[in-house]
């Protein structure tokens, strides 16, 4: 009797959740339930159990900390030794926690795991405001990645709370003075990252409105922020591959949500000037397998970049070579649709693994 009245009381709090957070059960933006029993098998593998026992690490010792959430996130326009920097990326270690309680929940099943995300959840549902900058807030990925694998764990008081949070967050994007038309971070790369984590929040989170937004953003962005020839705004805007990279790593990881979500593609999507996603991949490959060099930002017409250079910070000093493997991130991302991508990303990583990165075995179980 006790049982059946269980079995009931999940069924209706099952029921309460569709009909206040409708959409919220799909799993699109990170791997969904079904996925995820592929990766549990996956991981006795020698290649994969590599990379899941280093995020099991990450989980275990979070397990004994406590979450350090920050009020606002500071990273963009500040350089490095800023205080206000230090503190944030000392903070944002936490996503990477949440991510890896995530996964140790999924593939283990032991509570304790769920258990505690959701207190890393709700320190920074209940503290973190964004102030719509893309630059500061594309650093919550991992979160919204995590927040999509546990969901169908928490009660609905706690996906209430997450939700807001992340509503909230997407919404200061959309609405941001750094979002009008007249401003370039309209357009240029902070664009690119606005619609990814708005794109991500909206599917998480099963808000339409945010969805529609991203979804008619990437369109929009590809045929402006996009060249013809495979080059980019920000290419151009900042002489650096630092910044194509930059403006090709968040469309790429939108274009995949997309592709799950909606199954449109848009790594393949043709703009009406011709520019697309995986032409401006193909543009970047002489840069990454060595056929061609470019000396970084020699004609950069932003300050900030003079400002980083003589700050010392690596990279930034003008006539510096770009490293083919900063391409790394964008050719595992790329391979999810291409996977030709990913032999040119086991050359740049030195090895001949199956899975040369986290990320591959994400995009071999997504498939």
């Amino acid at each position: 009797m006790q049982c059946r009245r269980l079995k009931y009381l999940l069924l209706l709090l099952t029921v309460c959740l569709c009909l206040e957070f409708p959409g919220v059960r799909a799993q699109y933006v990170a791997p969904s339930r079904k996925e995820m029993v592929r990766l549990k098998a996956m991981v006795k593998e020698g290649e994969v159990k590599k990379w899941y026992d280093s995020l099991l690490g990450i989980a275990n010792a979070a397990l004994a900390e406590a979450p350090q959430p920050i009020d606002t996130i500071r990273t963009e326009g500040l350089l490095q030794g800023d205080p206000r920097k230090t503190a944030t990326w000392n903070a944002l270690q936490d996503m990477r926690k949440m991510y890896a309680l995530a996964v140790a929940w999924r593939v283990t099943g032991r509570k304790e795991y769920l258990n505690k995300t959701s207190v890393y959840f709700i320190a920074w549902a209940d503290s973190n405001y964004s102030r719509g900058d893309p630059i500061d807030d594309t650093n919550l990925d991992p979160a919204i990645e995590a927040f999509d694998m546990v969901k169908d764990g928490l009660v609905p008081g706690e996906i209430k709370r997450i939700s807001g949070w992340l509503r909230r967050t997407g919404e200061a994007e959309m609405n941001a003075v750094y979002n009008r038309p007249e401003r370039a971070t309209s357009h240029n790369n902070w664009h690119s990252h606005r619609l990814k984590i708005v794109g991500e929040i909206g599917f998480a989170i099963g808000d339409k409105t945010l969805q529609d937004y991203a979804i008619k953003g990437i369109r929009q962005q590809i045929g402006r922020n996009l060249l013809p020839d495979g080059s980019s705004e920000d290419f151009h805007t900042r002489d650096a591959l630092h910044y194509h990279v930059y403006d090709l790593e968040p469309l790429l990881k939108l274009a995949i949500v997309l592709r799950r979500a909606t199954d449109s593609d848009y790594y393949r999507y043709e703009a009406p000037s011709g520019a697309s996603l995986a032409r401006s991949v193909e543009w970047l490959l002489p840069y990454l397998d060595g056929r061609q060099t470019h000396a970084e930002f020699v004609n950069s017409t932003v300050g900030f970049d003079r400002k980083r250079a003589e700050n010392g910070e690596a990279g930034y000093k003008s006539g510096t070579l770009f490293n083919p493997r900063s391409g790394i991130t964008t050719l595992l991302l790329a391979s999810y649709f291409d996977a030709e991508k990913l032999a040119l990303a086991r050359q740049l990583i030195g090895t001949e693994d199956t899975y040369p990165a986290w990320q591959a075995v994400v995009n071999a179980v997504e498939r």
